[in-house]
């Protein structure tokens, strides 16, 4: 995928949002870069976002590139495990792209995840449509799972955005839920 389908993907997520979030899991940026394209698409002169991955090369990485390309964006890494507690401030969305396959269970996290964001805020999460992993995606969340989890999480309004083939495992959807 390149940039622009990464933005497809979530845009109908992140428009009309504040400009406040997170990015849980961001790995190398590849969403982080698109959301940031979205946030300062709708005229703001500026946004921020917290990045949260394990891989501090990853975050410096991703870091360079936001600043070369949004320098209007101020990117605010973590180098830490997004299943724990993170301090970071209330949040107006948040986005989970092919992240939250790697937790066994996902319901801690998820909870954790909504008392980050603002009442109203959205969790943009993007994942493979498939009921059983490999080593490479070891616990996805089926299309078919994933409301009924958000809602336990307290998640409301869950709906499907977006949807990419994928030659590993069908194809990858992306969904936003509110708080």
């Amino acid at each position: 995928m390149e940039h622009r389908d990464h933005v497809r993907l979530i845009e109908d997520g992140v428009r009309g949002a504040g400009p406040a979030w997170a990015d849980l899991g961001s790995g190398r940026g590849a969403f982080t870069l698109a959301l940031a394209d979205l946030l300062l698409s709708e005229g703001r002169e500026s946004a921020t976002i917290h990045s949260v991955d394990r891989d501090g090369g990853a975050l410096r990485d991703q870091a360079r590139e936001v600043e070369r390309r949004f320098p209007d964006v101020t990117l605010v890494v973590h180098a830490a495990d997004f299943t724990r507690p993170l301090p970071i401030p209330a949040l107006d969305g948040l986005v989970m792209a092919n992240a939250l396959h790697f937790v066994h269970d996902p319901a801690p996290v998820l909870e954790l995840v909504h008392g980050y964001l603002r009442p109203g805020g959205r969790l943009v999460l993007v994942e493979y449509d498939a009921e059983r992993g490999n080593a490479w995606v070891p616990f996805p969340i089926s299309w078919r799972r994933w409301p009924g989890l958000a809602e336990a999480a307290g998640f409301r309004g869950t709906r499907e955005i977006g949807r990419v083939p994928s030659r590993f495992l069908g194809s990858i959807y992306a969904s936003v839920s509110e708080a």
